[in-house]
């Protein structure tokens, strides 16, 4: 007669078995660079009239700011723990459509340049700079082939580099274009260590199917920060104060205007909406995780 595994024992054989085979062996991969395109040509200039001038978190100290003023604020805190000095120069990687650029090139004088795969995107964030007249240049260049003849005092990214199917490659690349003590500042969305597949599949998958990112966890990206020559200076969890961002969230994609566009691009484009409660429930029991993670080139 064959024995009876229990759950408990049957998740642990499987995280055994990825672990000797690698994290993402049978594990379903969503961030295909062509849907990530697409998604964000479709959607940027909603995101615009939304979200507003950024597309990322924001970072709440009272809990009684507006959203943009949490948007901004987070751009400061990174540039603190950064130790951004003014007059640098700055890559954004994934930059959107260039709120981030634009701040830092307004706020710190930031020569700023940014890259992103949406063509559309590139024309929003030139456009904005030009309305706002500062130094920020934007690209449309794969962050995992990226290409320049300079370097950089700072390598910036914020909530991109789970979009990309090889993050080995990024961080090889972004090591080599940053100057001799240089900084990398990455916030990003992460998975919390040592799940099991049945929490990963619950909290997490629908996320990643939704939202076109493969999480990891912090550490991973630590890892490969040490293993291109970079000395890892801070890590940190942003969940506590940037939650708010969930509940704005999904009060957002209620508009209208996202269920349109769901109906005319189809299954893809519902998963991503749908995916913003699960974001938001996971993000606060801590399986989905914002994190802050500063490194510098010796």
């Amino acid at each position: 007669m064959v024995p009876q595994l229990s759950r408990g024992v049957l998740e642990a054989a499987q995280m055994q078995v990825r672990h000797i085979l690698g994290h993402d062996v049978a594990m379903p991969r969503y961030n295909e660079k062509k849907k990530i395109r697409e998604h964000y040509d479709v959607v940027s200039p909603y995101y615009q009239s939304l979200w507003g001038e950024h597309l990322h978190h924001g970072y709440w100290i009272t809990g009684k700011e507006t959203k943009e003023k949490a948007q901004d604020q987070l751009i400061d805190y990174v540039a603190s723990a950064a130790n951004l000095a003014s007059e640098c120069s700055v890559l954004d990687v994934g930059c959107g459509y260039g709120g981030t650029s634009i701040y830092l090139a307004e706020h710190y004088k930031a020569d700023a340049t940014g890259i992103t795969i949406s063509p559309v995107q590139v024309e929003m964030a030139n456009e904005a700079a030009r309305k706002a007249r500062v130094k920020a240049n934007f690209l449309c260049m794969d962050a995992e082939a990226m290409e320049f003849n300079r370097s950089f005092d700072v390598i910036w990214s914020t909530e991109s580099i789970s979009h990309y199917p090889n993050n080995e490659k990024f961080f090889s690349s972004a090591a080599k274009l940053l100057k001799p003590g240089g900084t990398m500042a990455v916030t990003d969305w992460f998975k919390k260590e040592n799940l099991t597949p049945r929490e990963h599949k619950k909290r997490l998958e629908p996320i990643e199917r939704g939202m076109f990112v493969e999480l990891h966890t912090m550490d991973a990206y630590s890892s490969l920060m040490t293993k291109n020559g970079l000395q890892v200076i801070k890590t940190e969890v942003l969940n506590k104060n940037c939650a708010k961002t969930w509940d704005i969230s999904v009060d957002i994609i209620k508009n209208k205007a996202f269920w349109a566009i769901a109906a005319k691009h189809g299954v893809d484009f519902v998963h991503f909406l749908r995916a913003f409660k699960t974001a938001r429930d996971s993000f606060k029991n801590g399986h989905f995780v914002y994190g802050l993670i500063v490194a510098r080139k010796p």
